[in-house]
């Protein structure tokens, strides 16, 4: 008998391209690991890298509006450095944030499409964090630590359910951020890393790396396969217990699995006109992420249990009145159409949706050069507080939880740290966050570390 534990640590040491992302539906975690019913099965996480600016878009504060331009006195700390934001002049939005739906949920008019299906989401509007940096904060978002390489959300997710589509690994990761650390799967087993997929160019390009095999027919590689196939399991039966080659063993079908089921999922050229117009697909400034949403859906319809997809463009520390309508304009119509798609289909139901930024931005200006007008200033980086937003898989619809102070600073009712973020996730997969831990350095480890609180007010 293969001890489990030891096989897990060593067999998905990986063999290049595909085959290093192999073993997540052979190393699954068994079935007790669902520790209560699940109202999810699976998750698409919308990363909007650099920060969305939550007082442009969800969280406008009257005071700042009659402050605009005038300098206020903000509950912080005076010893702390706050580069380009000494002046303290309140910003306010530079567009109309209005009620939407029967909810009233509040919604930016730079997000148009988004207010359409404003009684689908669930508005958090006093989330925080503990870093103020880009790196260390986006580190948490995926892994819940700031200071180490952990595994990621979707690593424990794929840990701890596995795929539901042999043929596909369970965490596939959209245009990810550079930093591979934010699809690793740290100390897990290799096998549960996100596979990165970047939306082709054109035709000839394939969305993922080694996904098609240029030395031959499928008849040959097939024979190829077999013959290594064979010499892997003579050596294996020589050695009985060898989890390095059963590693390979996995790797190397789950690969040619791949080959040969992966290229028509991510040919979405068959996909209706109506609904790649949904997806805003064939128009310049959302053709982009019309198609990584619209991939989204499909791998996550095919089985992946974890899909994120990552749009850039939000660090917005000056002339934030001219850059985060074009952000908006690339991501708005994307996003609600995968919550319309999702819903259309029946499947937003037990498919939860994440739209979060690392953290959020200052209700006051920031001035790096020191001398522009205010109409041209942006915003600092906010970890005390900033929206995120959920959808589906259990989460009330239409409701917006949390508060903050009348500066838009700190949070004041209904306050969600990361952590809590992570461990509401994983209860609506079925997993305890608790419970769901690996044995590491002498330690069990869990994606909320030693911290986290399921947020059952939000929870259907």
């Amino acid at each position: 008998m293969i001890n489990r534990r030891h096989f897990l640590q060593n067999a998905a040491c990986g063999f290049g391209g595909l085959a290093f992302h192999s073993l997540a539906q052979a190393t699954a975690l068994p079935s007790s690991v669902i520790h209560f019913p699940a109202k999810a099965k699976r998750v698409i996480f919308l990363f909007m890298a650099g920060g969305p600016s939550q007082p442009d878009l969800f969280d406008p504060k009257p005071y700042i509006q009659r402050k605009h331009g005038e300098k206020v006195t903000p509950p912080i700390n005076d010893h702390l450095l706050r580069t380009g934001v000494d002046q303290f002049l309140a910003l306010a939005p530079g567009a109309p944030v209005r009620p939407r739906g029967e909810s009233g949920m509040m919604i930016s008019d730079l997000l148009p499409h988004m207010a359409t299906v404003a009684d689908d989401l669930c508005l958090l509007r006093a989330m925080h964090a503990d870093s103020k940096s880009h790196p260390t904060a986006t580190m948490q978002l995926h892994t819940g630590a700031i200071a180490e390489a952990r595994p990621t959300m979707g690593s424990w997710i794929g840990y701890g359910l596995g795929s539901e589509n042999e043929d596909l690994p369970g965490y596939i990761t959209i245009h990810p951020p550079a930093d591979v650390r934010t699809y690793g799967a740290g100390f897990l087993p290799a096998a549960y890393q996100g596979t990165p997929l970047t939306v082709p160019k054109d035709d000839k390009t394939s969305a993922i790396q080694y996904l098609t095999d240029t030395q031959g027919d499928t008849n040959a590689q097939r024979a190829r396969l077999q013959f290594l196939q064979g010499m892997n399991r003579r050596l294996l039966d020589r050695y009985q217990t060898e989890p390095q080659m059963e590693g390979l063993i996995s790797a190397f079908e789950m690969a040619y699995r791949m080959q040969v089921s992966a290229p028509e999922l991510v040919d979405i050229s068959n996909e209706s006109k109506p609904t790649q117009e949904l997806y805003g697909i064939g128009e310049g400034a959302t053709d982009r992420n019309g198609k990584a949403c619209l991939l989204a859906r499909r791998l996550s319809e095919a089985g992946v249990r974890f899909v994120q997809v990552t749009f850039d463009g939000w660090d917005h520390h000056g002339d934030i009145r001219t850059a985060l309508p074009r952000s908006c304009d690339g991501s708005d119509k994307p996003v609600a159409g995968l919550i319309k798609d999702l819903k259309n289909r029946g499947m937003l139901d037990d498919t939860l949706v994440l739209w979060t930024g690392e953290f959020g931005r200052s209700p006051w200006s920031q001035d790096l050069s020191g001398t522009s007008p205010i109409e041209k200033h942006g915003r600092e980086h906010q970890q005390e507080s900033f929206c995120t937003i959920l959808a589906g898989g259990g989460i009330k619809p239409g409701l917006t939880y949390g508060a903050t102070d009348d500066f838009g600073f700190l949070p004041i009712s209904g306050k969600i740290h990361m952590h809590d973020l992570h461990a509401t996730i994983l209860h609506q997969l079925g997993l305890n966050h608790e419970r769901l831990t690996y044995r590491h350095a002498g330690r069990d480890y869990r994606l909320t570390d030693v911290y986290g609180r399921v947020v059952k007010e939000i929870l259907v």
